[in-house]
């Protein structure tokens, strides 16, 4: 594993334990040309996805699955809002392996946005509106107040 610091290839592994939900090994390691610590995370990956985006002009983009653009979306979506990084994980985990158990090769970006604002419906309403506003291209504020009060009818029943 590459430091991060001075991009030296001589690390150690100082410590290994399993993450919380047991979905990760947290590897701390050691540079030992510049002596920094970092902190890695392994994975399990089933397979090779590959994400299909709707282009502009109507061509469709692909690009390799990547945990992290999720991570980034959800993170930013529950800022603030008092949701652990551990649920988090947990939802982030679970799509990821919906994705690479599914048997697709190629998966629209459309259904893991849809996976995503499944997820955080059930863990926070503020969560799930701020990512669909972003997800689903809310232009105006009419917009916005018409996805709340939808979301506000169905926490009432």
């Amino acid at each position: 594993m590459r430091c991060p610091f001075c991009a030296n290839d001589d690390t150690q592994v100082k410590d290994s334990r399993p993450t919380e939900d047991s979905t990760a090994i947290r590897r701390r390691r050691q540079c030992g040309s510049c002596g920094a610590r970092f902190t890695t995370f392994e994975r399990v990956q089933l397979r090779e996805v590959t994400i299909v985006k709707s282009g502009t002009n109507g061509q469709a983009r692909t690009e390799p699955f990547d945990r992290s653009k999720i991570e980034q979306s959800v993170a930013l979506a529950c800022r603030k809002r008092g949701v652990s990084q551990e649920r988090i994980d947990q939802l982030i985990s679970g799509i990821q392996r919906q994705v690479e158990t599914a048997g697709e090769p190629e998966v629209p970006s459309s259904r893991i946005g849809e996976m995503v604002m499944d997820g955080l419906k059930q863990i926070d309403s503020v969560a799930y509106i701020r990512f669909a506003s972003v997800y689903r291209d809310f232009s105006e504020a009419r917009d916005f107040e018409e996805f709340a009060s939808t979301v506000a009818e169905a926490a009432q029943d």
